[in-house]
């Protein structure tokens, strides 16, 4: 699966849109987190959000995996276009990394 995706919905005339992407974190220690944006389409995110850690990318996946099929239950499709949040979630990434630092022990130390 890739570590990105974008997910729309036509509701009222409005586009709703979801971006998500998958990040290793900055500790070295092979965790990763997802993040996901979501608002309205040509607007800014209106929810910026974090999960995680995970230990390894596949359990990102796994989790990016279950989120994208009840989207798409929802009656959300595949989103097309540039990825229009991708400051945003970087932004949030660096605010995580950052609180990983000030954590004496880091985030969790056990899976």
């Amino acid at each position: 699966m890739s570590h990105t995706l974008c997910l729309s919905r036509q509701c009222l005339g409005l586009e709703t849109r979801i971006e998500c992407s998958i990040r290793p974190l900055a500790s070295g220690r092979g965790l990763w987190t997802l993040l996901c944006a979501a608002g309205l389409a040509g607007s800014q995110p209106t929810a910026v959000r974090v999960q995680g850690p995970f230990y390894g990318p596949r359990k990102a996946e796994a989790v990016l995996e279950a989120i994208a099929r009840n989207l798409i239950e929802q009656g959300y499709s595949e989103g097309t276009g540039p990825y229009i949040w991708e400051l945003h979630m970087q932004a949030e990434l660096r605010k995580v990394n950052s609180d990983q630092t000030l954590l004496p022990g880091g985030w969790q130390s056990s899976p």
